[in-house]
């Protein structure tokens, strides 16, 4: 049984998710960045940019600017 001071050492150890918390969190990311993948592609914008999702506070910027500005793909077209 662990005591206080065995607890806070398992804790402090750096793995608080223990031997899969790496695959957690690349599973994690996958799951933030394939649906951003689509929606930047669709809305022709370069797909790079859902790599920024998972960054935080500039996903939240990336987020007002995607939703403020001028789509490309939605953009006339010269011919038509």
């Amino acid at each position: 049984m662990l005591d206080a001071r065995d607890l806070m050492t398992e804790m402090m150890s750096g793995t608080p998710m223990g031997p899969f918390g790496p695959l957690m969190m690349l599973v994690f990311a996958v799951l933030i960045i394939l649906p951003f993948w689509f929606i930047f592609a669709k809305a022709g914008f370069p797909r790079w940019l859902s790599l920024l999702m998972v960054v935080p506070i500039v996903n939240a910027i990336m987020l007002y600017v995607f939703a403020f500005s001028d789509w490309p793909s939605l953009q006339k077209k010269p011919n038509e």
